[in-house]
């Protein structure tokens, strides 16, 4: 008998028993299926990761300045002086300055929209294009103007696209709008990112009425200069303050790396415990087949009466478990797909987050791969016992 006549006879024998085939084949389905998920949703969670990271800019470092005591600062001449003097690896600076107050535009305040005094140099550290009008100035920041940039949902919602040349206020701070940003989301929502102002920091930092400005985003010249640039900036500033606590220096790009490998580990851990269903797969079928082999032995000593040879026995049952197993494997393929789309509406729906679940081929590749495997390991010990049997003694089998 071929390797080809002994397969159908394989899928004969499956489809003779078809509720208890896929009885035991559940645990390999389930199996399959739980590691298609897991791995898919881990890629869709470092996708979403890093997408959001691109957004923060992952050739950025962010610096915050606690001091020392009370007596000693570091200016912003001195940040831009240490920005200078390092162009092969760090680019640009700007100053951050966050506001509270509301947004009051005509009688109606707005909480949700953001207000952050920035530098000349921040739009194009971030990427940011201007739509209409223009963006923020040396002279602006020099001046202390009180100008600002809104993002195009302000512009829409507030100003019904015409906010050049309108104002607004901030607190008490009132600023005309000289620019707008291009939309950046693709939905603009209240408190999104496209629901900002940005004004100069001096001017920020004068309404606030800081000491000084304490936080800082510098950007490196490529995203390999992350580190040189972080060590660049941690070694000025100790030489400023001499105490490693007077600072932080925070690279994205590490930020992100850490964040990926602890996803990492998530996932393989919560892989490998969906790949024990795997093992229980395979433990239903070796039982099985050990009940194939006693309901068949009467067949089993027929054939091997007819001149059977006992590896041709054996490959029979290996075959059918490892078939058994692969369409198991099939079937959580095709269940893993489908609710891996199922997964994506559902995550989306509930975290208000672009999450995409996609199935990883590895994944698939590696997890059709183990069932046929778990079907021949788990199969073999049956077929050897069915392979081994004595025509005389199976002959005589009631």
């Amino acid at each position: 008998m071929n390797l080809l006549e002994t397969f159908k006879l394989a899928l004969r024998n499956i489809a003779a028993s078809k509720m208890r085939t896929f009885l035991t084949m559940l645990g390999i389905i389930i199996g399959v299926m739980a590691v298609i998920v897991i791995v898919g949703l881990g890629n869709g969670m470092e996708t979403y990761m890093r997408d959001s990271f691109a957004s923060l800019g992952t050739n950025s470092l962010s610096v915050v300045i606690m001091g020392r005591g009370s007596t000693r600062s570091v200016s912003v001449d001195e940040m831009y002086e240490i920005v200078d003097e390092n162009p092969d690896c760090l680019q640009y600076l700007s100053p951050s300055v966050t506001l509270s107050p509301s947004v009051h535009i005509g009688t109606k305040n707005y909480t949700a929209t953001t207000k952050t005094g920035v530098s000349e140099d921040f739009f194009a550290m971030k990427g940011y294009e201007i739509a209409q009008g223009r963006g923020l100035q040396y002279m602006d920041i020099a001046d202390r103007k009180n100008v600002c940039v809104v993002g195009n949902y302000v512009n829409q919602m507030y100003f019904a696209n015409q906010a050049v040349g309108q104002t607004l206020r901030i607190g008490s701070l009132k600023l005309t709008i000289v620019g707008v940003m291009e939309q950046q989301a693709d939905d603009m929502e209240e408190g999104g990112t496209d629901d900002c102002v940005y004004l100069p920091y001096s001017t920020a930092a004068q309404f606030a009425r800081m000491g000084s400005i304490t936080n800082y985003t510098v950007t490196v010249t490529s995203e390999e200069q992350a580190a040189e640039g972080k060590k660049v900036l941690t070694d000025a500033l100790y030489g400023i303050f001499h105490d490693e606590d007077a600072y932080l220096v925070v690279s994205m790009a590490e930020m992100l790396d850490i964040l990926t490998s602890v996803i990492g580990i998530v996932i393989t851990v919560l892989a490998i415990i969906a790949g024990i269903s795997l093992l229980v797969g395979g433990i239903g079928i070796m039982n099985i087949m050990l009940v194939s082999v006693t309901e068949r032995t009467r067949e089993i000593g027929i054939r091997k009466a007819l001149g059977a040879k006992e590896s041709v026995i054996l490959r029979q049952f290996v075959l059918e478990a490892a078939t058994t197993s692969a369409l198991g494997g099939a079937l959580g393929i095709i269940l893993g797909y489908a609710l891996c789309r199922v997964a994506t509406v559902v995550v989306s729906a509930l975290t208000d987050a672009a999450l995409t679940v996609v199935p990883a081929p590895a994944s698939v590749l590696m997890a059709v791969g183990i069932s046929v495997g778990i079907g021949i390991l788990f199969g073999y010990l049956p077929a050897k016992k069915a392979a081994r049997l004595n025509p005389i003694d199976a002959l005589r089998y009631e």
